[in-house]
């Protein structure tokens, strides 16, 4: 019997679906899946917010930045936040640290970009390949995989120090070193979870080439996740390379960076000097949450099933 042929009441709980009210349109959970999507957009939103702003303070530096961030007064040192001239105070040899915040996000947040970016393309590249070769080409790529996991980061970043000196270029290489077997190993899932699918083995039986089913089918598929991962690694590379440097092996003095000046912060605590480190800590904590509500964000966006499973 079809619904229209039922009776008045059968029909229109036959319409309104399993869990429903008549009239309501809507499931039982139909009151909070507009509140659990936009929870998501305002977390999104407000991610995007933070992050945008201390970009373009980090672009604009040398319009934003009151002071040079080099330049100190001894006479004016260890000034409290509010001081006349100094919103957040002065550190240990008399510089602004509004200045040094602000300057300082260019290399922190640069550096950690560009490595993210770099561990992202070489980890991806790796899994897509892995997940598709031969057994023997596969493990020996996670095998590999697997040595960087286990090897030290530390005792990794003193070397490329000790062979390339500190600077930048140190802490690029010790994020990349770190952040390329993660993204690895999480391509590789995705990757194999695809391989068995049917646009895969339809574009096999119609010739397509090991490449051109890596690049034009698989990767367009599994490119949300990577965005998705890549966007949440960045804050919390960020934590790290500010810890590269504030062990003296990252950025140098008197360049302005976040760890560098916690980590110069942190010898003055002990005579109360406090805000010296507790604000760019503060820094690298708040853009670390917001590229990580941005990751989390995006990953309810990109898969549907986990935002309706959350709802």
């Amino acid at each position: 019997m079809s619904v229209l042929q039922r009776p008045a009441g059968e029909a229109v709980a036959a319409l309104s679906g399993p869990g429903r009210e008549p009239g309501s349109g809507r499931g039982r959970s139909g009151r909070r899946r507009p509140r659990s999507r936009a929870r998501v957009n305002t977390q999104v939103v407000i991610a995007l917010a933070l992050i945008a702003v201390f970009v373009l303070l980090a672009v604009f530096a040398p319009l934003i930045a009151p002071y040079d961030p080099v330049a100190g007064d001894a006479s004016q040192k260890y000034l409290p936040v509010g001081s006349p001239g100094f919103l957040l105070g002065t550190d240990e040899q008399g510089r602004d640290i509004l200045s040094r915040l602000i300057w300082g996000g260019r290399t922190s947040m640069l550096v950690s970009l560009i490595a993210v970016v770099a561990s992202t393309l070489v980890g991806s590249a790796l899994a897509l390949t892995a997940g598709f070769a031969n057994d023997r080409v596969a493990g020996l790529i996670m095998r590999s995989i697997d040595v960087m996991f286990a090897f030290p980061v530390i005792i990794a970043a003193l070397a490329f120090a000790i062979i390339l000196g500190p600077g930048l270029l140190v802490v690029v290489l010790a994020i990349v070193f770190v952040a390329t077997p993660y993204v690895t190993r999480i391509v590789f899932a995705e990757v194999k979870r695809h391989r068995g699918r049917e646009y895969v083995e339809a574009a096999v039986s119609l010739g397509a080439g090991f490449w051109s089913i890596l690049f034009r089918e698989v990767l367009p598929n599994v490119a949300g996740h990577i965005v998705v991962y890549a966007t949440g690694l960045v804050g919390a590379m960020i934590v790290f390379s500010s810890s590269i440097s504030a062990l003296g092996i990252g950025v140098q003095p008197p360049a302005a960076d976040w760890g560098r000046m916690i980590s110069e912060g942190a010898k003055v605590i002990i005579s109360g000097n406090v805000t010296v480190a507790l604000l760019p800590g503060l820094v690298v904590l708040v853009v670390a949450l917001a590229f990580n509500w941005l990751g989390d964000g995006l990953n309810d966006v990109f898969d549907p099933h986990k935002r309706r499973s959350r709802s």
